[in-house]
C-alpha cells in the first residue's frame, strides 16, 4: 500500500474490441463511484488501435472531452503514450506501484483471459475472473460445452468455423435449417454486448447473419430460439459466492440487441423479476453452478430464459465482466439486494486481494 494509506487502484479501460465504448461507459461509472478517501485511482487507457495510454491521454480517452465529474479523483501520471511490450513489467511500464488492478475491459483482449494473463505475470491482485474462467466465459461454444458437462439445461447449439461458412455455405445452411429451423440465433463465439448477433427468420436473413458474425470472429455459434422471458442474476464472490435477486429484461426490440441495451432507451429492466419464489431459487442455484463450472471469481452476471409455453428454465450464458454503468443490470441487481454501487466496488477490490493471497500461497 502506498504511504497515503489509500489503496492505489489502476483502472484499465478501452481496448480494441467492438465493446470499446461500453468499456468507457463502465469505467466512468466505476471511477465516479469510488471513494477518494479510500482509493488513489490511476487511469490507464487502451486505444482502439492498441496503444496503452497514461497521463492526460488516458483521461482524454476516458472522458470523451468531458472529464468534469471524474478528473478530480484521478492520479494522472507523467505523459506517456506507447505500446506496452508484453515482456516488460506492467507495473514498471507506468512507473508507479499499484495495489490492485481493475480491468474494466469488455470483449476480446480484455475479458477473454488475455489481459488477465498479463496481470498475473505482474503478480498483482486484479478484479474479476482468472485466465481460465475469462477465456471460457468469453467463448460461447466452450462455455456451453462446460455447461452441458455440468448438467445445466440449455438450448441446442452448434459451432461453425468462418472458413467453412465462406467455403461451404450451402452445406452450412442446410445443416442449420435441418437442425434448428427458423427462427434461430447467430452469434460471434467471442464477443459480448450483443455485438454481431442476429435473429434469422429465413434463409436470406441467415446468410446475412452468418456474414455479419464472421466480421467479428473466426468461430460462429448458432442457437435454437427459445420463446422465453429473459431473466438475469448477479454473482459476487470467490469460493463461496452469493447471488442477487433476479431481474427481468423486456427488450424494446425483437431481442435484447446492442441498440436495445445501449442506445434506443426502449427496453425495461424489472427488479425484482415477477417470477415465483421457486423459480428464483432454482435460477440462483443454477447461477452458482454455472459460476463454479467455469471456476469463476469476483463477479459474473448469469442470464436465463423461462420458456413461455412450458415454464422450463434454460441457462443462456455467463458474463465475467458485465456492463458496469450505474444503469447496468449487474450493479442494479445488487442495489436491489442491499449492496450499493460503492460498496460493490469495495467488495470486488477486497475479493481481488483475497484471491491473490490465496493464489500466492
Amino acid at each position: 500500500m502506498n504511504p497515503s494509506n489509500k489503496i492505489r487502484v489502476a483502472v484499465l479501460y478501452g481496448g480494441q474490441s467492438g465493446e470499446h465504448e461500453v468499456s468507457l461507459l463502465s469505467a466512468r461509472s466505476v471511477i465516479s463511484a469510488m471513494d477518494p478517501e479510500k482509493y488513489e485511482i490511476i487511469p490507464v487507457g487502451i486505444s482502439k488501435t492498441g496503444e496503452w495510454l497514461s497521463g492526460e491521454s488516458s483521461v482524454k480517452l476516458l472522458s470523451n472531452g468531458d472529464n468534469k465529474n471524474i478528473s478530480n479523483k484521478l492520479t494522472v501520471l507523467s505523459e506517456q503514450t506507447a505500446v506496452v511490450d508484453a515482456r516488460k513489467s506492467f507495473l514498471s511500464a507506468f512507473g508507479q506501484e499499484v495495489d490492485v488492478i481493475f480491468p474494466i475491459l469488455h470483449g476480446p483482449n480484455g475479458e477473454d483471459g488475455s489481459i488477465q494473463g498479463l496481470l498475473q505475470l505482474a503478480n498483482k491482485p486484479y478484479v474479476g475472473a482468472g485466465i481460465l474462467a475469462s477465456a471460457v466465459g468469453m467463448d460461447k461454444i466452450f462455455m456451453k460445452r462446460l455447461f452441458a458437462e455440468a448438467g445445466l439445461p440449455q438450448a441446442d447449439f452448434k459451432g461453425f468455423l468462418r472458413r467453412d461458412i465462406e467455403q461451404k455455405l450451402e452445406m452450412v445452411l442446410d445443416e442449420i435449417e435441418g437442425r434448428f429451423g427458423y427462427p434461430c440465433f447467430v452469434k460471434p463465439a467471442n464477443l459480448g454486448s450483443s455485438v454481431g448477433i442476429s435473429k434469422a427468420h429465413n434463409r436470406e436473413e441467415l446468410v446475412d447473419a452468418l456474414h455479419l458474425a464472421c466480421r467479428y470472429d473466426r468461430k460462429i455459434i448458432v442457437e435454437e430460439s427459445i420463446n422465453g422471458r429473459e431473466i438475469e442474476v448477479a454473482v459476487l464472490g470467490n469460493e463461496d459466492p452469493i447471488v442477487s435477486v433476479a431481474g427481468e429484461i423486456i427488450a424494446g426490440n425483437e431481442f435484447y440487441d446492442y441498440e436495445a441495451k445501449y442506445t434506443d432507451g426502449n427496453s425495461q429492466l424489472i427488479i425484482p423479476a415477477p417470477i415465483s419464489e421457486q423459480e428464483e431459487k432454482l435460477i440462483q442455484e443454477l447461477a452458482i453452478k454455472a459460476f463454479q463450472a467455469i471456476d469463476g471469481a469476483g463477479l459474473a452476471r448469469v442470464d436465463f430464459f423461462i420458456e413461455r409455453e412450458t415454464g422450463k428454465i434454460y441457462i443462456n450464458e455467463i458474463n465475467t465482466m458485465p456492463g458496469f454503468t450505474a444503469y447496468s443490470m449487474y450493479p442494479l441487481l445488487w442495489q436491489h439486494s442491499g449492496i450499493s454501487y460503492p460498496e460493490l466496488i469495495d467488495r470486488l477490490i477486497q475479493l481481488a486481494i483475497l484471491r491473490h493471497k490465496d493464489m500466492n500461497r
